[in-house]
């Protein structure tokens, strides 16, 4: 007991908890996005990969930090607009496309890799982002620690879910997105394109998510390798109805997954070696499967999730 307290009660563990985060806090708002448009989008993985892996290789050929954010972000909306052609015109399964797109994205980045470095056998390293001083936000307590050791991605991050939750809830756009996943023949009778709306949301929900991907590669690593998405994008999946499609549940659901993540690392160095290393592994994954389970009966999910909609279809 003491040693959690201790683990706790450290800023470093709470600024880690931010970090590990912050990637699922971009993804978790693209799923989001995409679904409370009535579109399911599980290329996630694969567009995550695509953005860490476009993003890297971006910054390594000589673009800017930033240069290579907007190349992830316009990676992530070329993969959401295949996806959207797919499913919105044409109707398709939006579960197989999505699989589908995943492979895609993760086999041409993984191929990319191969044809652009065919014979090193350790990842080429940039310069990634480096932490922002918080300004005066520094001298609050615990909290001014935390956030002197994030950097700009992780500020958009934040940024992010307060300009989405305000778009969402009080504009007129987000009222026709959330139109569009709970009654779409009622945005065509207000003269609106559910299918431009539906299609729009896609790309910029995948964008978002390339940004997590980038993320890894140009502020929590500085390089790109095989597997280092590891399961992400299928968490942000299960944080979205977590979060029952808000964007400031997504933001906590995302926070108390990095929480047990970073949790999970120094319990395996204060246990001594107690128990075998993937127990503390899968921690955080069945503390997250225990927190959706108590909240999806309660999810206020769009109605018209995945289902396909065409002009004059009522």
């Amino acid at each position: 007991m003491t040693a959690t307290l201790d683990i706790l009660a450290n800023p470093s563990f709470w600024a880690a908890a931010l970090r590990i985060a912050t990637p699922l806090i971009f993804g978790v708002l693209g799923a989001l996005l995409c679904e409370r448009a009535g579109v399911l989008n599980l290329g996630i993985e694969g567009i995550f990969v695509a953005g860490a892996m476009a993003g890297w290789l971006s910054v390594y050929l000589g673009l800017s930090l930033w240069g290579g954010v907007a190349v992830a972000a316009l990676t992530g909306a070329a993969f959401g607009l295949l996806h959207a052609i797919l499913t919105v015109p044409l109707g398709l399964s939006q579960h197989v496309t999505g699989i589908g797109v995943t492979l895609l994205a993760t086999s041409m980045s993984y191929f990319g890799y191969r044809v652009a470095f065919p014979s090193v056998t350790s990842p080429p390293r940039i310069t990634p982002f480096q932490p922002l001083d918080p300004g005066p936000l520094r001298a609050i307590p615990v909290l001014g620690e935390v956030l002197a050791q994030q950097t700009a991605l992780t500020w958009l991050a934040i940024g992010l879910v307060v300009v989405l939750g305000y778009v969402l809830a009080r504009t007129p756009l987000g009222l026709a997105l959330r139109a569009c996943g709970d009654n779409p023949a009622a945005v065509e009778s207000q003269g609106l394109s559910v299918t431009a709306l539906r299609m729009g949301a896609v790309m910029a929900g995948s964008a978002l998510m390339a940004l997590g991907g980038a993320f890894l590669t140009m502020s929590a690593f500085n390089a790109f390798f095989f597997g280092m998405i590891g399961g992400r994008g299928w968490v942000c999946i299960a944080l979205t109805v977590f979060a029952s499609w808000r964007p400031g549940k997504a933001l906590l659901g995302a926070l108390l997954f990095g929480a047990f993540d970073a949790f999970q690392v120094r319990l395996q160095t204060v246990s001594g070696g107690v128990a075998p290393s993937q127990v503390f592994l899968m921690v955080p994954y069945a503390l997250s499967i225990l927190a959706l389970l108590l909240v999806a009966r309660r999810a206020d999910y769009p109605r018209a999730l995945m289902q396909p909609y065409f002009r004059g279809q009522r």
